[in-house]
């Protein structure tokens, strides 16, 4: 072991990871409540149909659509960290108004679709600027274990967010549970209002235009061949894992009647999978080379996401439909935490911004056109044929991979 490695301190150690690792965890435990709590609003007390509920997935992801690419750009420009301390706040207000709402009566679809948006278009910037900064406050040897210890606390305060959000619905009604989301973004504000590194605004390039620097971001994605694999496959699983998901709480509450925390048992157990995954991501790349790794986390996963499709039903085959869903996470870990570390490693910082957003423009922008065909397939043909469709096409998401990563080296990365 050399000295350098013995004098690095722990990755907890360093007080700013820290705060960046406590505002995150926070505010996914409260988004973990509002995963739930937001479609239980539109098929309960709003009585959403099919589409509308379809229509609601697709509003929570359409920022990414929208305003992806140019997000990019703009935060290339901006104070990374006060970008995510606004998203916070604004995110925090948009939730408030729901309960507020629910309590003068007039709590409407068109609100919850506008709030949505809202959400989406502030987590378009936050989550940027946020993988856009982590570079900043470790140095590259930790990325990937900088990755992992967030993934592994989101994945931890998701297994018991659904849980206890299907527990806060039933007690306080679905309408006033993302009260406890907005605190949640108010003390991750407050959390990274602490961070002491410096965090000065990027310098711009004379002249430059924002329709170039997002043709920059564009062009440095498409001309790498493994960075351009790995955006199609994100966007392919994406697109085809949301025309299911979209419709998973329309099964489960609508067509099987099923209680707000058995519902929320589901999202639990894919958030458990999805934690052992994230711990397991360094030894699975290790052994099988990060290719390799990921090309079997894609088609394993698939696999046992296809085998759960015909275990929903409101009796014990449900338990077995909860296991598979939990292993498809903890084996599709690898391929989403690599993803992030690589592109990450491969991109030069003042590129970060716009490469994150490409690939959350590409990646998430697929996201609400799944959901608007899952809910399409659901309302004119069958809520668990839009599960079926989801599950078969997440398979195609390796094909990509396979292209880019032919020969034993690019195998290897």
């Amino acid at each position: 072991m050399t000295t350098t490695t013995l004098e690095r301190p722990r990755l907890f150690r360093l007080p700013d990871f820290r705060r960046l690792w406590i505002a995150d965890t926070v505010s996914q435990a409260g988004t973990a409540i509002t995963v739930l709590a937001l479609p239980l609003v539109a098929i309960g007390p709003l009585h959403a149909s099919p589409f509308q509920a379809g229509l609601l997935v697709t509003c929570e992801y359409l920022g990414f659509l929208l305003l992806g690419l140019p997000a990019g750009a703009w935060v290339d420009r901006m104070r990374r960290r006060r970008v995510m301390i606004v998203g916070d706040l604004a995110r925090a207000a948009l939730l408030a108004s729901l309960p507020l709402a629910a309590w003068l009566g007039v709590l409407t679809l068109a609100q919850l679709y506008g709030v949505a948006f809202g959400l989406s278009v502030c987590t378009a910037f936050s989550d940027i600027a946020y993988q856009s900064h982590l570079p900043q406050l470790v140095d590259d040897e930790r990325l990937v274990e900088a990755n992992v210890a967030l993934e592994a606390s989101r994945t931890v305060t998701a297994a018991g967010g659904p849980g206890v959000g299907g527990a806060l619905v039933a007690a306080v009604t679905a309408p006033v549970a993302p009260a406890v989301d907005a605190v949640s973004f108010l003390a991750s504000a407050l959390f990274l209002s602490r961070i002491r590194r410096p965090d000065p605004r990027p310098e711009r390039v004379p002249g430059a235009r924002l329709r170039d620097e997002i043709a920059e971001g564009l062009r440095f994605v498409f001309r790498d061949r493994l960075l351009r694999a790995l955006t199609i496959a994100a966007a392919i699983s994406n697109l085809c894992g949301t025309i299911g998901a979209s419709m998973l709480l329309v099964l489960l509450a609508g067509d099987l009647g099923m209680s707000p925390f058995l519902c929320g048992l589901v999202f639990t157990a894919e958030a458990l999978g999805g934690f052992l995954g994230s711990l397991l991501v360094t030894r699975v790349a290790a052994r099988l080379g990060e290719g390799r790794a990921m090309v079997a986390s894609v088609v394993v996963s698939g696999m046992l996401w296809l085998l759960a499709v015909p275990f929903f039903h409101a009796d014990g085959r449900y338990a077995v439909a909860c296991l598979l869903q939990a292993l498809g996470w903890t084996a599709f870990m690898t391929f989403k935490v690599g993803t992030v570390s690589l592109r990450q490693r491969l991109t030069p910082a003042p590129l970060l911004g716009r490469v994150n957003a490409t690939f959350r423009f590409l990646a998430w922008g697929s996201m609400p056109l799944g959901a608007l065909a899952g809910g399409l397939v659901g309302q004119y043909v069958s809520v668990r044929a839009a599960l079926w469709t989801g599950a078969v096409g997440e398979l195609l998401a390796v094909v990509p991979l396979l292209v880019a990563m032919r020969g034993r080296r690019a195998l290897d990365i």
